[in-house]
């Protein structure tokens, strides 16, 4: 089915060897989760970036610092919604809460689950 060789062995055998049958996979499973690897990388680059930005564990950050980086504020993991209202946003455990529209508070979830 990959290589369209020619073969013996079983008669139910649908590939010559390991190699052609891992690249027929991984060619056709690829193509349907390029999605899914597309918005993991999003979501890597946003942690790695609130990460570098907050080494002590609690920062503050204007909006256009995060976008220069290339932070893309429509991927995150979770949101936390504290008894007052607010809502942290989460890329895994480095979270951010807009305190006002150019502003960003970034913490660490050190019991991350």
């Amino acid at each position: 089915m990959e290589c369209e060789e020619m073969f013996t062995g079983r008669s139910d055998a649908k590939f010559c060897s390991d190699h052609c049958r891992s690249s027929y996979h991984n060619q056709h499973e690829g193509s349907r989760l390029s999605c899914v690897r597309q918005v993991n990388n999003i979501l890597r680059k946003n942690r790695k970036i609130l990460a570098e930005l907050n080494p002590e564990g609690k920062a503050r950050v204007n909006r256009t610092e995060l976008l220069r980086y290339g932070f893309n504020f429509s991927y995150f993991t979770n949101t936390y919604c504290t008894k007052t209202g607010k809502e942290y946003r989460f890329c895994y455990e480095q979270g951010y809460l807009n305190t006002n529209n150019e502003w960003f508070q970034l913490v660490v979830k050190h019991e991350y689950v």
